[in-house]
């Protein structure tokens, strides 16, 4: 019997790896996000109860809200790592290192916190060390990726290395090295597909306000080096396409999709253009008008920034709807009008319209929202939230920032984003069946 050489056995296993990778691109792909409450989560907390991870998500809302306010005065990069919603397990290096990241929506870098730190926050995970991967490599300061980045520098070393630098709305930031690395995404159908050179912000001074289990961002905003943006230019079917189906349950997983994985058609899909503003990393829409029964309340206010059109920012990491003061009070009296329970005061102090009702009790009107060629009916799901038990709160609040459209108003629905079509995409879908 003739026996297979160590070297042609590797470069039949190199082809065979290819294949599937090219495969796997050809058809779009999906990965699976996890809820920050699920218990599968590195920040689930088992004490926790139910309603305090609510009154957790609501104040969550209120500080990214501060941090997009900031953002708009600063163009800069506005998330803090604590604020998401959802995350996905991934891979960096080979071989292999397992993270959690972010994802969001309203970023647009993938970074991470690396070994040696100058000064790292207490990462309660393993931190990632470059020097024991095959395939990471430090970008020059003059090459073109670098340059397409905001607040990148060159080192004083040397070396001439790219360094990022990446500053938060709370004075937190992130300074390292912008690297390429090879990262894996473990695909719903079981298998990995591995994405080589991808760039990658590695964090060796990290300062923010919190510390915590996950690794870093993984950004899928719309600026050059997002984790969308870098994959349109590894393959024609990628595209600059992605689409997520959020479930109503914490702990029922939902969907990343990427390429053909992610287009969203069919019976019930309305689409809206997206609208470009600066800082161009967010993803504006523009919302008309909310109907609540017969009662139609335009959607015009003297705080917009941007005038009517683009005039609020999807969101993925942020859990409540957000709206001037003057929409929110319009709203918020329209359904009160057609909801006969008795009121009572927020125990949070954040919500301003409450029942006492369990969520399950509360016959809740449904409020239709009205984008430019879009209309998008949100049922009770989207817009209440028990906050208590027997206390049940409209998911919205009134702020001087934003507007932002929340991750809640999303649930269920399997919302696309099509950046080449430059349209979001809205489909009503039972996500815990996805």
């Amino acid at each position: 019997m003739k026996t297979i050489s160590p070297s042609t056995l590797a470069l039949v296993l190199f082809y065979l790896c290819n294949i599937f990778y090219l495969e796997a691109f050809n058809g779009g792909f999906s990965v699976e996000m996890i809820h920050r409450d699920s218990s599968r989560s590195p920040f689930f907390r088992p004490t926790e109860t139910q309603f305090q991870r609510v009154a957790n998500a609501v104040h969550r809302s209120v500080n990214r809200a501060n941090h997009f306010h900031k953002a708009h005065k600063a163009a800069k990069a506005t998330i803090t790592q604590n604020d998401g919603e959802y995350l996905i397990s991934y891979s960096v290096g080979i071989p292999p290192f397992q993270l959690y990241g972010i994802i969001d929506t309203g970023s647009d870098m993938i970074w991470l916190q690396c070994k040696p730190c100058e000064k790292c926050y207490n990462q309660t995970t393993p931190i990632f060390d470059p020097s024991k991967s095959n395939t990471y490599k430090i970008l020059p300061f003059s090459s073109t990726t670098c340059q397409s980045v905001e607040d990148t520098s060159c080192s004083s070393d040397n070396r001439k290395m790219c360094e990022y630098t990446i500053y938060y709305g709370d004075g937190s930031y992130s300074q390292g090295e912008l690297s390429v690395e090879t990262l894996t995404l473990g695909s719903t159908n079981g298998s990995s597909v591995k994405f080589r050179r991808t760039v990658i912000g590695c964090g060796r001074n990290n300062t923010v306000s919190f510390e915590g289990k996950s690794s870093g961002i993984v950004g899928l905003g719309n600026g050059p080096v997002s984790l969308i943006n870098q994959l349109r230019r590894r393959s024609s079917s990628i595209g600059r396409k992605f689409s997520y189906c959020l479930a109503s349950m914490s702990n029922i997983s939902s969907k990343l999709n990427f390429g053909d994985a992610a287009v969203v058609s069919g019976d019930g899909t309305v689409s809206t253009p997206i609208v470009t503003h600066d800082p161009k990393v967010f993803y504006y829409l523009t919302l008309e008008a909310f109907s609540v029964g017969n009662n139609r309340i335009e959607f015009t206010s003297s705080s917009f920034r941007f005038g009517e059109k683009g005039n609020i920012i999807i969101d993925s990491g942020t859990t409540l709807t957000l709206l001037p003061n003057d929409i929110y009070s319009k709203l918020e009296s329209a359904v009160a009008d057609l909801v006969e329970l008795d009121r009572v005061k927020d125990p949070l102090k954040q919500l301003s319209l409450c029942y006492r009702s369990t969520f399950d009790e509360l016959n809740a009107p449904v409020i239709m929202a009205h984008f430019s060629g879009a209309d998008v009916k949100l049922n009770a799901v989207n817009t209440f939230i028990e906050v208590k038990q027997g206390v049940t709160c409209l998911a919205f609040i009134s702020s001087k920032i934003g507007p932002i459209f929340g991750n809640m108003a999303q649930q269920n629905f399997l919302v696309g984003y099509d950046l080449q079509k430059k349209i979001v995409s809205f489909k009503p879908t039972d996500c815990s069946k996805q």
